[in-house]
């Protein structure tokens, strides 16, 4: 494997990984949310800071925050759960299949370890005919 594979993530990675997948573009949800989404159906979105993300060390608000769509609510636990892992959840997304995480802190995981996570995020959004095309190609 090259360094290059092997490094550690950044959040410049999010817009390259997400754009190289099949019909992605960035749009907006929410309002006017940055989110990415394959034939309109959003799979990571950037979150504006609210009241109900708050950093549990100041008390304020997360800036910098990204929801990424999972299959299900157990690869969501299996993120959560991992200490190593930088991905958490929040009251306001209990019962759905979504982490969070902090752009700050991508460089807990490697490259190859986010572009994992946001082709599952992709594949949860994308149509059969799509992911089955994708996956006949991987």
């Amino acid at each position: 494997m090259t360094a290059a594979r092997t490094r550690a993530a950044t959040p410049e990675d999010v817009a390259e990984i997400c754009l190289g997948l099949p019909e992605v573009e960035l749009g907006t949800s929410w309002g006017d949310n940055p989110t990415y989404k394959v034939r309109g159906k959003g799979f990571v979105m950037h979150r504006p800071p609210g009241r109900t993300a708050l950093d549990p060390a100041t008390g304020e608000p997360f800036t910098d925050l990204l929801v990424i769509q999972v299959p299900d609510e157990s690869d969501k636990q299996a993120l959560v759960d991992d200490p190593t892992l930088p991905f958490f959840t929040i009251d306001h997304f209990h019962g759905y299949a979504a982490v969070l995480v902090q752009q700050s802190r991508l460089g807990e995981v490697s490259r190859d370890e986010l572009a994992e996570i946001l082709t599952d995020a992709w594949l949860t959004k994308a149509p059969p005919a799509l992911r089955k095309a994708f996956l006949a190609d991987g």
